[in-house]
């Protein structure tokens, strides 16, 4: 079993989940079950599947769960940017958050590809 606390990609991940929280602490109320919830899932989510993927026996499953990581990292991009359309967060915010997301994708692609060079 790997432990998930050692990976980079996973510290930098819990990071941008506190700083999203942050963020969307800002929304308006009324976004509470709305977009401020489907955010928070999503940037939990990232760090949470790479961790999930380490507890798995086979390097096939850890990938697969890197993917559903990746994926999770996308859907988040895309709300920060539909958020910033709407005016709830602030073009450099945005652009802040984003270079964060970037790096953990390379990040996670690497280590993907990395496990799969194992399989």
């Amino acid at each position: 079993m790997r432990n998930f606390r050692d990976l980079e990609v996973w510290k930098c991940s819990v990071m941008l989940v506190k700083k999203i929280y942050f963020i969307t602490g800002k929304f308006p109320k009324e976004e509470k079950f709305g977009l401020v919830s489907q955010i928070n899932r999503c940037a939990v989510s990232i760090p949470s599947n790479i961790a999930e993927g380490c507890s798995r026996t086979s390097q096939k499953d850890f990938s697969r769960f890197l993917q559903i990581s990746l994926g999770s990292s996308f859907e988040l991009e895309t709300q920060i940017e539909i958020a910033k359309d709407i005016g709830f967060i602030a073009d450099s915010v945005c652009s802040e958050i984003i270079l964060e997301l970037n790096i953990i994708q390379k990040r996670i692609q690497s280590l993907k590809k990395f496990v799969d060079t194992k399989s």
